[in-house]
């Protein structure tokens, strides 16, 4: 059987975006993937070793810390510093489809993964996991000023996502 850990130990380097901080970091696991990191993680809390807390608005001010506990229901979403291919013995046929998520203050477009064959309204009640990857990613926030930035991989918390549809650049915006 299979399963989403690596034989040994990996640092990985994240960037937690919360309402108002972004967290910078590194945890030690056997996850290979983002999404796995966040989804099939027992505690409701990260540990990250030298973190950087810098506050989303201009008000307030940066700084560090050896270890920082970041509570996962406060996450908004979450970017690795690389991308990590996924491994074909885990892989799940699935079909992209473009998106928007609007997870104030941010919005996300990019691709999620759906189950073939099922009408996207199917597709989309059938999405379960506290953290959705989202893959091809650009996030944004016009609230607070923070201009288009890409990632190959991020993942969004679901529970926090106020809307997730199909999106193309040519839908008609009001």
């Amino acid at each position: 059987m299979f399963s989403s850990f690596g034989s040994e130990q990996t640092t990985v380097d994240l960037t937690l975006y919360t309402d108002t901080y972004v967290i910078r970091g590194a945890i030690t696991t056997r996850h290979r993937r983002l999404s796995d990191l966040l989804n099939l993680n027992d505690d409701e809390f990260l540990v990250l070793s030298d973190a950087t807390m810098d506050p989303l608005s201009m008000r307030g001010s940066s700084y560090s810390a050896p270890y920082a506990q970041v509570n996962l229901a406060a996450v908004l979403f979450a970017v690795a510093s690389e991308a990590i291919a996924a491994q074909p013995e885990l892989r799940t046929p699935k079909v992209a489809e473009a998106t928007l998520v609007s997870i104030p203050p941010f919005s996300v477009t990019g691709r999620i993964h759906l189950l073939p064959e099922r009408e996207i309204r199917d597709a989309l009640q059938e999405l379960h996991g506290r953290f959705l990857p989202v893959t091809e990613a650009t996030f944004w926030s016009e609230t607070i000023d923070v201009a288009p930035t890409q990632a190959p991989m991020l993942a969004v918390n679901h529970a926090r996502a106020q809307i997730l549809s199909p999106y193309s650049a040519t839908t008609p915006q009001r």
